[in-house]
């Protein structure tokens, strides 16, 4: 096999997920639906490409969601750092309730970066999260040692110890008179 010529990057590491999300119907006086992420899975096809439901006994329903890329971006290094070092790594789920039917709803994306769930909380989307499997975390955890390095946290002086003339507007005391 002979290598490309270009100097294109390479591809982003990349797995395939299915997610699934639960409805209920009426759970409380003030909620026609309520919708929750049950699973997400590792999607090797085997699901095919279309949404379907799994089942639905007019109470409650799972919906499965295939075919969802989860890529691994350097610059996104940071974002992955954090979920792993949180102690409890998760898969990140954006979803959206239809517009126009509100008894569905769906995942937009998923993601494994801390900082990129953030942006999207931040957005005011809905994102939940769920336990990473540990062959993902695994997988994660190599990904992000061969590609990120934290920054060193830099040691702050106390202002007592600087210079009054360095410290900067406010660090003076006032006079006394």
């Amino acid at each position: 096999m002979t290598q490309p010529t270009d100097d294109s990057p390479p591809a982003p590491p990349e797995i395939r997920v299915a997610v699934v999300i639960e409805r209920h119907a009426r759970p409380s006086v003030w909620e026609e639906w309520r919708f929750s992420l049950a699973e997400v899975l590792i999607d090797e096809g085997q699901w095919g490409n279309q949404p379907r439901c799994l089942r639905d006994d007019g109470q409650r329903a799972s919906f499965l969601y295939p075919g969802f890329p989860v890529r691994l971006h350097r610059d996104e290094g940071e974002g992955y750092y954090l979920n792993l070092s949180s102690g409890a790594p998760v898969w990140f789920v954006m979803w959206r309730v239809d517009d126009e039917n509100a008894s569905q709803a769906a995942p937009e994306t998923v993601t494994l970066s801390y900082n990129e769930a953030g942006r999207l909380l931040d957005a005011q989307e809905r994102v939940d999260n769920l336990p990473l499997p540990e062959a993902v975390r695994a997988w994660l955890q190599a990904w992000t040692d061969a590609n990120y390095r934290p920054e060193p946290k830099k040691r702050r002086r106390p202002a007592s110890f600087v210079d009054p003339a360095r410290r900067g507007p406010g660090g003076d005391a006032p006079e006394c008179a």
